[in-house]
């Protein structure tokens, strides 16, 4: 049995994430709190919306109830990179060379290295943000679709149009493919075709007992778990029509328990599946094979997070019981 260190938090904990090998959990009242040694804890927002890993540096972009964006550096010392007084951050995502962009109302607004701002509008209220894997391009997911907008062309955005309230955007690892959580109990993805003028397909990922609010791809690509049932609904990318007319995998069932975050080993197809009663599974994709990581707890899983090494699993609840998951032992 992997052995699990836990650490309790007052209140809802947003997210947890590893900057070199300490876990570092972000609490919705708005501190930090770093396990390194001992627990640190820096004061960052007053009431936190958001807060998410650079993918490009070791270190975290958090949004909040202030209007400020934040940059929390692995030693828990912050950088305001932003600030929209009286509007809340709840929406932010990091890109390559520096650029973080975030938005309030019907804008996202994406702020370079250099500290130059650029400001993308939209009809509808901007609901997601995802950089493109490559490339300074932005996928802002809005009422009725996406628009894809490159950040240092004045070039008319692309729009990918599809009726409904899409509340969150996602590209595939390899770029060639958006995906989008929606307000009804569905995905929607959109294949994005090389060929000038040609019309991105349409991938309709449906039949969720309740709606998706944890997304992670594997590592290169091949699948994408979801949220959403009381099972991880893990759809395969392997071909080059992604999903469309093939049925998902359904990992770590539990009758009536519902899957609430999703997270992917950094190296190997296993996936660590947390649940609503605070249990945590790791299956592998391979062959099915479970092994519980975590006991059931005290709150819904809200996030989860794998150390570099893929030996360690963090993981945050919404009751604040959260911990760290040695699974070498």
């Amino acid at each position: 049995m992997p052995t699990v260190a836990p650490l309790d938090i007052d209140g809802h904990v947003l997210a947890v994430e590893f900057l070199g090998d300490t876990p570092v959990f972000a609490s919705a009242a708005g501190a930090i709190h770093r396990l390194e040694g001992g627990e640190k804890v820096t004061e960052a927002h007053r009431g936190m919306l958001t807060c998410i890993r650079d993918p490009h540096s070791e270190s975290l972009i958090s949004g909040g109830e202030d209007g400020k964006v934040l940059r929390i550096a692995a030693d828990g010392s912050v950088t305001l990179l932003a600030e929209a007084p009286r509007k809340w951050i709840g929406q932010i995502a990091a890109g390559p060379q520096g650029a973080v962009a975030y938005s309030y109302g019907k804008s996202t607004f994406v702020r370079l290295s250099d500290g130059t701002t650029k400001e993308f509008p939209e009809e509808r209220t901007v609901e997601g943000i995802a950089f493109a894997p490559k490339g300074l391009r932005i996928a802002v997911a809005r009422y009725n679709g996406v628009s894809l907008h490159w950040v240092g062309m004045s070039a008319q955005p692309v729009s990918l149009e599809w009726k409904g309230a899409h509340t969150g955007v996602t590209f595939s690892p390899d770029g060639q493919f958006i995906v989008t959580t929606m307000q009804e109990n569905a995905l929607h993805g959109w294949k994005l075709d090389a060929k000038p003028g040609a019309e991105a397909r349409h991938m309709r990922m449906t039949g969720y007992p309740a709606k998706v609010k944890s997304l992670s791809w594997s590592n290169k690509g091949k699948w994408l778990a979801s949220s959403g049932a009381p099972a991880a609904i893990v759809w395969p990318f392997q071909g080059k029509d992604g999903p469309m007319g093939k049925a998902p995998l359904e990992l770590g069932s539990r009758a009536n328990i519902m899957a609430t975050c999703v997270k992917f080993h950094p190296a190997e197809d296993i996936l660590a599946i947390g649940f609503i009663d605070g249990m945590i599974l790791a299956v592998r994709l391979g062959d099915a094979k479970e092994a519980l990581l975590r006991r059931p707890g005290k709150g819904a899983i809200t996030s989860m997070s794998w150390s570099k090494s893929g030996k360690l699993l963090a993981f945050a609840s919404e009751a604040g019981d959260c911990g760290v998951v040695d699974v070498s032992a």
